[in-house]
């Protein structure tokens, strides 16, 4: 019963988090409302160990995040990646602008651990915030565990509405092109047909839920009867393929981050055939091992004393600011000679702040809104998901575990 009653307790948080994110059109993050409802809760009358208790256990952890990030690999197309290649660079810069920033003036700020221990989740958001996290407990470093989950919470209250006005002012510049007299009315009155085709073809990779992407022939695949691709079978081929990345980590006596090789291994599986698109959402788990994994980033408030609090909200916001101003920096310094808009090269870089699935969204949303008719709204859609996904895969899914794991060795 007590194990029950914490799993509602924990889902109540998630729900209401989601649910104020949906009635404000995703400008209030979702992430931030649980945060803080787990924040409130802690000091009022939440046991601290609610979270255990709803069987999201250390154990538990350990396996989701590394079949996470399997599952990552299966997200990335690297024809798509190497089509994108600007915003992928871009996004990239942005991360390192970041880095540059945030630890050259926040270093002189605030102490070397402090600014070590924020700054992997400014460039990756989930991901890296647990990895710190993990890292500084690893260390006995409790007093700076809460730095990682109190960045991932804070910095999504700037990063979804600054993303969101990005994007909205490039909006306004396509739809200008869109409606400018020197395109081809056949070009507009195709646009909705070919830009749905393009969208598909590019959020195939990223959920089930969207058109089933192109057969590959060059691919090897495991042929099975369609009545034996159960979801038992799909979690078997992660686990498998989990199984061998983790044994080239151990032979490798962990030189490189056990999650970074999780995540090669990941792509190369997908890429050869060996697991689907998506394949924990097709799995059906996806949903419940991310909601498992939030719920342990965020137990780890429970060592956040409302004084504690005070000390954590000015390095923490001044680190968020250092950081968004060094993705401005870089992406506006590549924009014009890789031809994006400052606008749409900041909002690439702004991925790195919450990747996938809140670009994905934040970007339909805008899209929705700036869109009068069908056609505008998949000619905005065209140009612009295409960017936010791979910028977003190439900094949360690649860039951000690279980063924590030398972050971790600088502490």
């Amino acid at each position: 019963m007590q194990a029950i009653i914490a799993l509602a307790v924990v889902m109540g948080l998630m729900v209401v988090g989601e649910w104020v994110s949906t009635r404000s059109k995703a400008y209030i993050p979702s992430v931030f409302v649980t945060g803080v409802l787990f924040l409130i809760g802690f000091w009022t009358v939440i046991p601290k160990n609610i979270v255990p208790d709803a069987s999201f256990t250390k154990p538990f952890v350990a396996i989701t995040q590394a079949v996470l990030l399997i599952h990552m690999g299966t997200l990335m197309d690297l024809k798509l990646l190497l089509k994108q290649w600007r915003a992928v660079l871009i996004a990239l810069s942005g991360v390192v602008g970041t880095v540059i920033l945030a630890m050259g003036v926040g270093s002189l700020l605030f102490s070397w651990q402090t600014v070590v221990a924020s700054v992997p989740p400014l460039t990756g958001g989930l991901v890296a915030a647990f990895l710190m996290t993990a890292g500084l407990k690893a260390q006995h470093i409790t007093l700076l565990a809460a730095f990682p989950v109190a960045m991932f919470v804070m910095h999504s209250m700037i990063g979804y509405p600054l993303t969101a006005v990005m994007l909205k002012r490039d909006s306004r510049r396509l739809l200008s092109q869109f409606h400018a007299p020197n395109i081809p009315a056949a070009v507009t009155e195709n646009a909705a047909k070919s830009s749905a085709q393009a969208t598909n073809k590019t959020t195939a990779v990223v959920s089930s839920n969207t058109p089933t992407s192109k057969p590959h022939p060059w691919r090897l695949k495991v042929n099975v009867p369609a009545a034996y691709e159960t979801s038992a079978f799909m979690l078997f081929k992660v686990a498998i393929v989990t199984v061998l990345a983790e044994g080239t980590a151990a032979l490798m006596h962990n030189v490189i981050n056990p999650y970074i090789i999780c995540l090669i291994y990941g792509v190369i599986a997908h890429q050869l055939g060996l697991l689907e698109d998506a394949v924990l959402e097709k799995a059906g788990v996806f949903h419940w091992l991310m909601y498992g994994l939030l719920a342990y980033i965020f137990s780890n408030l429970n060592i956040v004393k409302m004084n504690m609090l005070v000390g954590i909200v000015v390095p923490i916001f001044t680190l968020i600011l250092l950081g968004i101003l060094g993705m401005f920096i870089a992406s506006s310094l590549l924009a014009k000679p890789l031809g994006f808009s400052r606008e749409m090269a900041f909002a690439s870089a702004l991925t790195a702040l919450f990747g996938f699935p809140a670009d994905y969204i934040v970007t339909h949303e805008v899209t929705n809104m700036m869109g009068k008719t069908e056609a505008e709204k998949q000619y905005l859609l065209d140009h612009l998901l295409p960017k936010m996904l791979v910028g977003g895969f190439a900094t949360v899914s690649v860039a951000s575990v690279i980063i924590a794991s030398i972050f971790l060795k600088l502490l």
